[in-house]
């Protein structure tokens, strides 16, 4: 044998380039193989939903709605003077008119109408319970009776009315001042009925 060159491999034998010789592949290995377009679409699609739902979890949330006032802050009460068209003043107490005007906010429904003397008693037209709109004021026809003229106040100062009030957040009793025009009525028609012998 003669010659320069490389070697040329016998018979029955393969030729080497340095490599490792290729071993039989796997199951698993073969498997990944084929599918591996598949495998690689679904590990980004699963990356991109969490992700994204990630994003969706953090992504800042709008303010909520600011809630409806509360009854008594939504609500004025103004005192309309004596009210002798409801079938006249009774002898034994007093007829006057307000206006409920709702200002702001959902209606309210007025549930009940009262006065802390225990001499007096009171009864409205409408009758509690009613509501009233926003914009929209009500007039209240409001007759005070003198029950015990030892328990009615004969010169009230700074007489008031209790309304309880509801909406949509709250129920509310609140008291509202009428200024010194009722409490100058009031005391005079106290006065009158406590005079008569009615009472």
């Amino acid at each position: 044998m003669n010659g320069v060159g490389p070697l040329e491999p016998g018979e029955g034998t393969q030729a080497r380039d340095g490599a490792t010789p290729l071993r039989p592949r796997g199951r698993l290995e073969q498997h990944l193989r084929r599918h591996r377009r598949a495998a690689v679409a679904t590990a980004a699609t699963a990356a991109v939903l969490a992700g994204g739902g990630h994003l969706y979890a953090t992504r800042p949330q709008p303010e909520p709605p600011a809630p409806p006032p509360y009854p008594a802050q939504a609500v004025s009460v103004e005192y309309l003077g004596p009210d002798p068209a409801g079938g006249g003043t009774p002898a034994d107490g007093f007829r006057f008119a307000v206006r409920l005007t709702v200002r702001s906010g959902p209606p309210v429904t007025l549930t009940r109408l009262g006065q802390p003397s225990p001499g007096l008693s009171v009864t409205s037209e409408p009758a509690a319970p009613f509501p009233t709109k926003r914009d929209s004021p009500r007039k209240i026809t409001v007759t005070l009776r003198v029950t015990e003229c030892g328990k009615a106040p004969r010169n009230a100062g700074l007489p008031f009315l209790d309304v309880t009030l509801r909406n949509t957040r709250a129920i509310q009793v609140h008291s509202y001042i009428l200024g010194d025009r009722y409490a100058q009525d009031l005391s005079e028609a106290v006065r009158t009925a406590c005079d008569n012998d009615s009472v």
